[in-house]
This record gives structure tokens, sequence and C-alpha cells, in this order.
């Protein structure tokens, strides 16, 4: 490219997100040069508000808790699950891998814009309304061709680039590594809204999922802010919202035919266009290669039901940021085994209680009545993002347990 400008930088991250931003700033407290590139404005809309309290591990390790805990988000000790008459919640004090105790339920917008402004005061440079147009990893340094929001372009080239641009999933498409998900293609419709919620059973400390009274595959998450507002959205696979032209009309609809939760959002009031969000469950072939790694959901994204996905992101971002950290100091790093292998062991533990809660099988164990106090440990652990602690038999093996205790479950009379 002649005549273009071009920058030496020894680090890159592709997105300000939660694990760009977390990722960032632990480099930059090992005393490495980074340079965020993010193709948006900040603040800006972003779903996935309900964190897990694994990602408070990640937040204080970044040294960004401090200005957490001190912004105001609603605090959430656990998860709580409705389905008719039936009511099951987790507290996430109450876990057997003994974590966090409380995590936070947070408006994007803010918090995404809270964890990029603390990596920029640990002196990481973030360039806004910039974005990567193509990718060069055959070169002896990975190179980016970067666009300004005025058309002009540059060339940034550095020692490694890890990309956490979220669903842009950068590197993914410019480097063809895209890979169909397994997941059936499901959509969500959305909304903020004022709740004026006064149900007395309901616990603003807790993420509320609701399954629809007959359809055990729709369901619904209602996550409380601190200032009066929660975020309400339907999930369902796609032909259940196709021909869906009035999102808000279809949202309220759903809504009113789920009794239990009609009674909580009763004094709702509704005064943000719906959106919609589907095709989001992704996968990629491969979460690193020569010169670069892949974070959270730019590598791979499930689905929103447990809310795993900033959870996965942070998490990969702290392993990533070790492991790069071990690199650039001239030690040898197997990628594969040291990041996929490990990073994907969560994942899976994730994937499989996903599948579970649309098959059934893991509604029923959340909603049988009898289940042990122990086992109810065990899955807060994982409900509270704790899916890479192998002590854990229900994370150990996932599948086979979770198969077992549903039949017990199914066996057994509620």
């Amino acid at each position: 490219m002649p005549n273009i400008e071009r920058e030496q930088r020894q680090v890159v991250v592709i997105g300000a997100g939660p694990s760009g931003a977390i990722a960032a700033a632990l480099l930059k407290r090992n005393g490495h040069d980074v340079l965020i590139i993010e193709r948006q404005r900040f603040p800006r809309f972003s779903i996935g508000e309900s964190l897990l309290s694994h990602c408070i591990d990640f937040i204080e390790e970044a040294g960004m808790l401090e200005a957490v805990q001190a912004a105001g988000f609603q605090v959430k000790k656990g998860a709580a699950f409705a389905w008719g008459e039936r009511y099951s919640a987790f507290d996430f004090g109450d876990t057997f891998s003994n974590g966090k105790p409380t995590t936070f339920q947070v408006q994007r917008a803010d918090f995404d814009k809270l964890l990029a402004d603390q990596a920029e005061l640990q002196g990481v440079e973030i360039r806004y309304e910039e974005t990567i147009t193509a990718a060069d990893f055959n070169a002896a340094q990975p190179q980016l061709t970067v666009q300004r929001a005025d058309g002009s372009e540059y060339v940034v080239q550095s020692e490694f680039v890890l990309d956490a641009s979220g669903y842009g999933r950068v590197l993914p498409r410019l480097l063809e590594l895209e890979a169909p998900s397994n997941f059936p293609l499901r959509q969500a419709i959305f909304t903020h809204v004022e709740d004026r919620i006064d149900c007395h059973t309901f616990d603003r400390e807790k993420i509320l999922v609701t399954t629809h009274p007959t359809q055990r595959d729709i369901w619904f998450w209602t996550i409380p802010f601190s200032n009066g507002r929660c975020s309400v959205g339907v999930v369902a696979a796609a032909e259940h919202l196709q021909g869906a032209t009035d999102l808000d009309a279809c949202l309220k609809g759903f809504v009113q035919a789920t009794p239990s939760l009609a009674k909580v959002l009763q004094n709702a009031q509704w005064d943000t266009p719906a959106r919609t969000i589907g095709g989001y469950s992704a996968n990629v072939k491969a979460l690193h290669g020569p010169g670069f790694a892949l974070l959270g959901n730019a590598a791979e994204f499930l689905d929103p039901v447990f809310s795993s996905g900033v959870t996965i992101a942070m998490r990969s971002a702290s392993m990533a940021a070790g492991l790069l950290h071990r690199q650039l100091s001239g030690v040898a790093v197997d990628w594969q085994n040291e990041f996929a292998v490990p990073l994907k062991r969560g994942v899976d533990t994730f994937r499989a209680y996903v599948e579970g809660w649309y098959n059934g099988s893991f509604q029923d164990v959340i909603y049988h009545p009898g289940s042990s106090a122990e086992i109810r440990r065990m899955i807060s652990s994982i409900l509270a993002g704790y899916a890479w602690d192998q002590r854990n038999p229900f994370v150990a093996e996932p599948v086979r347990r979770l198969r077992m205790l549903a039949e017990v479950c199914a066996s057994t009379p509620a």
C-alpha cells in the first residue's frame, strides 16, 4: 500500500467491550504497549445485562472492581426461575465453588463505558469510531488496515492481535474462520421498561427467568436495574416470531400469555421501542492462529439463557492476557492446550445446560422441588458462572450428570 500511514504497536485489541477492556488492562498492568480499536462511540447499547458472579473475579483482577462497586449498579445475588405456579431460586452465596457471592445487573451502555474508561485510566489507548477493514497475518507480524471516521486509512503492525469484537466477529469474517453453530435458529425481542414492580414475590436482587406456560422452549428474562427500570425480553425459535412486524405488540403479547410474568409487569410503562436480534449463536473453526486469539463472542456465542456470554468473554480475556504476557516475555506458549482446550471445557459445560434447558431436562431439574441441598449448590455454581470448576461433578461430567438427575426428577413425583 503506497503512501499509506503506518505505525508499530506491541498488542492491538479489537473492541473496547468488557473482554477487550479487561484484556488490555491486564496486559498494560504487566508493562505492555496496548492499543484498542473500537468501531463504535461509547456509550452504546448492548444486551447481556445480568452478570454472573465469576465476572467479578476478572473485574477485580483488572483493577476495576472499586470503580464498578461505586457506580451504583443493581446488586445481584442469584437467579430465580418461574413456570406457572412453580418458582425456584438459587443463591450465589451458597454454591459448591464458594465463589463471589454477589455480582451486578447493569445497563451495558454505562457498564461497558466504565470498564473502557478504567482501562484508559490505566494507560491503555482507545481509538473510537475506527473500523478494521483488512487483516494480513501472512507477514512477519500481523497487519491491520484501519479506517477512521473521516474515511482515511492507516496500517497498524503489531506482535499480536486479540479479537474482542463480540458480535462484530472481525477476524472470523476477515480470515474466513466462521463455522455454523449447531444450535437451532432462535430470536430475541427485548426492551427496557419503567417497571413499577410492586409484586411482593419479585426479588430485584435476582434475574427472573420465566418459562412460557405451554411452550417450554420459549422463555423470558426480567433483569431489574437500580434506577427503577428493567430489561425484559422473550427468546423463541425463529418460527414462533416470524411475521412479527410490530415488535412491541409481539413482546407484550407473549408476556400477557404468561400470567406469572404479566402479574410482575402489570404496572410497567412500556416507554422504549422493542428491538430484536436473531441468529446470534455462532462458532469458529479455531480460537487462535499465528499472531492472534479470539475472545468471547468473537469466538463463540451459545445462547442468552444463563447469561454466560460476558462470563466466557471475561474468562477468555484473562486467560489470553496471561498467556500473551508470557509469550511477549520470551516464554513459549501452547495456545491450543493452554487456551483453546481449557476455555472450551467451560463453554461445553454451559452448552450442556443450554441444550438441557431447551430439551426440557434441565428445566425438569430446576423446577423439581425435591433436589437435595448439595445438588442445588452444585447447580448454583454453574449458574454463578463457575463452569470451569472441575471439582464440581456437574462440571466434570455435565451431560451424564444432568441426564441422570433429570431421569431421577422425572421418576419422582413433584
